[in-house]
């Protein structure tokens, strides 16, 4: 572990030293990718249909090249799955990473080519050690193992061709190096398991006496693995089970909401996390700075940046923002073009620039996560921050929760409906309802014109969920462990209902 922690000390002050050159030159590294990536797709059927060849600049680019999301690429992409190739991207494509974004019952499919595994998703996991050891200079992080909390895959056969699938955690286990695989646990045949209860069983059975210095994962599907490991091993505190774990790499969710849980197991000091936005479609961000949670834009990863702002959505031609053109504090929704093919691809995530010198980001929401049926337009971003000071103030503590709207009915007002589910209930439900509501209406004005007086939207409405209930509507619906997440906020009543069907 000597040798190996010195020979990566070479790589990541090289690393950090390109990293640096992204963040003092932004644009000139933005306009590289986008050159060389219209160019290596110039001669696939997507790159003669759009006139690659002679694309010369970003404007071009965006009056030829549509917008689109998943629906616009799902026919292409079906076709890349029963066998043929060079359609949205040159090199063959074997793998491809499964997501639903949310509890949906349909699944994407999101095609991962040789550069896309290299140049992004491995190429992010290596910038995401190097700058957490550039920051930690006396970490322990190669004395022990990594426990990554993988997804499950399996292979298919179409017309004689192989394909693969899986979350993309899995996708990425399956392809690791030899020396990577060395310093991770569990072992593959664990890690791909795909029936996630006996999965979390035997994670925490294989590991609990290996000397495990860092977690990756999801925080919700993480927490439930330490829970189970504090259960099995009376101790009361991570700390014991593990005395060199230092750091928790997380994403998929915002960690606010699971802090004050981790807090409790794992003993704050010398304990670090740091968050990631490591999504199918590709690694975007990296929180650079132990003590600023904004998360650097990672420009050199082979993705080529767009930004739509929120009036532009739902437009046949909107009128998108590259980078040198953004504003900080604006909600943008991202779009990509990727050296796996997506071309100016709307991945459904919003992002909020918290500084443009260098590119920081913060993830605000989904353009599909939101409520907005009196002109309020909540976004997950502030119902996150709402509920994190209503937990501290009303010293509460949630596991997990959902919104939704009640709409006007002939006798009320509308609401928006909170289904929570408390790990440490407040003492007085009404008190934290009226606390969660003022810091609403102190991070959204919207918000706090239509609840004047009542008079368009009513006082939340919070029911408080027993324990375990949306892990049984997750499990009921096949949506257990991997990417799978709670949806936070919809502007419809159909997880709302489906959580309700089951209290009954």
């Amino acid at each position: 572990m000597t040798l190996l922690s010195s020979i990566y000390k070479g790589y990541v002050s090289k690393r950090i030293r390109r990293i640096q050159f992204c963040m003092d030159h932004p644009h000139q590294v933005q306009q590289e990718w986008f050159h060389r990536l219209l160019a290596t797709a110039e001669k696939t059927e997507w790159g003669k249909k759009y006139g690659y060849s002679s694309i010369k600049d970003h404007k071009e680019f965006a009056e030829r090249v549509p917008v689109s999301d998943y629906e616009s690429f799902k026919t292409l992409i079906a076709r890349i799955r029963n066998g043929e190739q060079n359609i949205l991207w040159p090199s063959r494509i074997n793998w491809f990473a499964r997501s639903s974004g949310t509890t949906g019952d349909k699944s994407k499919f999101i095609p991962i080519s040789r550069e896309s595994l290299q140049e992004c998703h491995y190429n992010g996991a290596k910038d995401l050690i190097s700058l957490y050891c550039h920051h930690h200079p006396a970490t322990r992080f190669f004395t022990g193992k990594g426990l990554i909390m993988g997804g499950s895959h399996h292979a298919s056969k179409v017309n004689h061709k192989s394909y693969y699938e899986g979350d993309l955690s899995a996708v990425l286990i399956e392809n690791l190096p030899l020396i990577a695989d060395i310093l991770r646990v569990p072992g593959r045949s664990i890690a791909l398991m795909s029936e996630w209860e006996s999965k979390i069983q035997r994670i925490a059975e294989s590991t609990i006496h290996k000397n495990v210095t860092s977690l990756s994962g999801v925080p919700s599907w993480t927490l439930l693995l330490l829970k189970r490991i504090l259960e099995m091993t009376g101790k009361p505190t991570i700390r014991e089970v593990w005395p060199s774990l230092e750091v928790f790499f997380h994403g998929g969710v915002n960690f606010l909401p699971y802090k004050d849980q981790f807090n409790k197991i794992i003993p704050p000091e010398g304990m670090n996390y740091v968050e990631t936005y490591n999504a199918s479609e590709g690694f975007f961000g990296i929180q650079d700075l132990p003590e600023n949670n904004s998360m650097l834009l990672m420009l050199d990863h082979g993705i080529f940046y767009e930004f739509c702002p929120p009036d532009q959505l739902g437009k046949d031609h909107p009128r998108v923002k590259t980078l040198d053109e953004v504003s900080e504090g604006e909600n943008y929704a991202m779009i990509i073009s990727t050296n796996a093919g997506l071309w100016r691809y709307m991945i459904g995530d919003t992002i909020i620039f918290t500084s443009l010198d260098p590119y920081r980001i913060q993830i605000s929401g989904r353009t599909k996560s939101f409520i907005n049926v009196v002109g309020e337009e909540l976004i997950v971003d502030n119902a996150e921050k709402a509920i994190s000071i209503a937990c501290q103030r009303s010293h509460a503590v949630i596991n997990e929760y959902t919104a939704a709207p009640v709409f006007f009915s002939d006798s009320e007002n509308a609401a928006h409906e909170w289904l929570i589910e408390f790990e440490k209930p407040p003492a007085d439900i009404r008190e934290f309802c009226i606390l969660f509501d003022e810091a609403l209406k102190s991070l959204n004005s919207d918000y706090e014109a239509k609840r004047h007086q009542d008079m368009v939207l009513r006082m939340p409405i919070i029911r408080i969920l027993p324990s375990g209930t949306f892990y049984r509507w997750m499990k009921q619906k096949g949506k257990l462990g991997g990417q799978n997440k709670v949806p936070r906020l919809a502007n419809n009543r159909m997880y709302v209902e489906e959580i309700l069907q089951i209290l009954e």
